[in-house]
């Protein structure tokens, strides 16, 4: 029996956790046709069937699901020899790749690489815009600006500030519904609030105003919609002071004065703490959030 190669097993794994081809698709970025000849190949090698189709997608045999825990420990180790390596890398040029929610992504990052890439033209960047957490252990990002403590042990952290938030609208909707002057003519506007998150509702509860998602007219979880949509004139919305004081179609309504800031947390592995071109980006991020 011939044992298949990594990036067979990869793909094997990629399945096995989505559920499906499509699903693994989306996740690794490998068509769809080529993870399924992966699978046949594992199986041709291993002389073993791996997964069973069923109705939602493909299920995992009971010699798919014994297989499982051993593709996991040689996707460990294989993380652990890319971190080992890149960690012991002594040159300042190369390439760091960062991931950051996307409205952060979209408004904060830009001029802060752009300073970065005139200071230290030899380090590339690889920008993530990305809601979901990407794992650092697995080589997935070098380093993570996340709005939340990072749980796992094995990495990293440091709080480098926090960002406030603003209550908005867009001029052109203030214009036409009048500006509110208390906080009763506050609640006869228009906000706008989440889909399937509560976040709004709940900070808005905290602040003594009891609502349910029927008060919202129009609602969205996508954050840089949620952002286009006040702008458009649906209503007031909750935005990042560093994304709505600069933009001249929004007014900014200083009513509501404890609106919560969201911490940034500066995420790394701890061995790539130990490469000078990580080290240099990890210091320009945490230089740009504290000014």
């Amino acid at each position: 029996m011939e044992m298949p190669d990594w990036s067979l097993i990869r793909s094997f794994l990629a399945v096995a956790e989505a559920g499906s081809l499509s699903a693994a698709a989306r996740t690794t970025g490998i068509s769809q046709p080529t993870l399924g000849r992966h699978v046949q190949a594992v199986e041709a090698a291993l002389g073993v069937t791996l997964f069973t189709r069923v109705a939602q997608g493909l299920a995992l045999t009971e010699a798919g699901r014994a297989l499982v825990p051993a593709a996991r420990a040689m996707r460990a180790a294989a993380a652990e020899l890319a971190l080992t390596a890149r960690g012991q890398a002594a040159g300042i040029e190369g390439t760091v790749r960062i991931t950051a929610s996307r409205v952060v992504s979209h408004a904060i990052l830009p001029p802060i690489l752009a300073r970065l890439r005139q200071s230290e033209p030899g380090i590339q960047i690889d920008l993530v815009p990305s809601d979901t957490t990407e794992n650092l252990l697995f080589g997935e990002a070098d380093i993570a600006l996340r709005m939340y403590r990072p749980t796992q042990g094995d990495l990293v952290a440091r709080q480098i500030g926090a960002v406030p938030l603003g209550l908005y609208a867009a001029r052109s909707y203030l214009d036409r519904r009048g500006r509110p002057a208390t906080l009763d003519d506050l609640m006869h506007h228009d906000f706008i609030g989440q889909d399937r998150m509560d976040q709004i509702i709940r900070v808005m509860r905290a602040l003594g105003m009891e609502v349910d998602r029927s008060f919202f007219p129009v609602r969205c979880d996508d954050p840089l919609t949620y952002v286009e949509l006040v702008r458009a004139g649906c209503g007031l919305g909750g935005i990042l002071r560093a994304v709505g004081d600069p933009d001249p179609a929004l007014e900014r309504i200083d009513l509501v004065a404890d609106l919560p800031s969201l911490p940034v947390w500066l995420t790394a592995a701890p061995r790539l703490r130990q490469s000078p071109r990580l080290r240099r980006v990890w210091d320009a991020l945490a230089e740009a959030f504290a000014a």
